[in-house]
């Protein structure tokens, strides 16, 4: 799969290729904050397959957390493009919303379900946890 993207006023462009590794929704108290409110929207790439066309990235990561992620964003209008994880060395977390084309997202699973929010939709057929699976 070949997804290409950017940011908002288009400072920052990127193409990931790859095999999904996968297709997420997440709930989790942290990810409202970074959507403004909403859960994540996410598709998980290798990052092996993944580079800036255009531009460079900013980086945000929190010191006073042993694990915490590097926040990927523009620096001229704030869009956040996605995340690296300690977690997942060899992979990158892209925010769908900065997809040329969103619509090629279809969500596998909601995770951290535990902090939905009542107005947050899960579609039929998509696998919920509490947590990770």
């Amino acid at each position: 799969m070949k997804i290409e993207g950017g940011c908002y006023c288009g400072e920052l462009r990127y193409i990931a290729q790859g095999e999904p590794q996968a297709s997420v929704q997440c709930h989790c108290r942290e990810c409202q904050y970074i959507t403004g409110g909403n859960p994540n929207i996410i598709m998980i790439m290798p990052l092996e397959g993944f580079n800036f066309t255009k531009g460079q990235a900013k980086t945000f990561k929190r010191p006073d957390l042993e694990k915490a992620v590097t926040r990927l964003f523009c620096n001229h209008c704030g869009t956040a493009i996605g995340t690296q994880n300690p977690m997942r060395p060899t992979s990158i977390i892209l925010k769908v919303g900065t997809f040329d084309d969103p619509s090629i997202f279809t969500p596998a699973v909601a995770i951290f379900t535990c902090d939905k929010q009542k107005f947050h939709h899960i579609g039929e057929g998509v696998k919920a946890f509490d947590k990770r699976p």
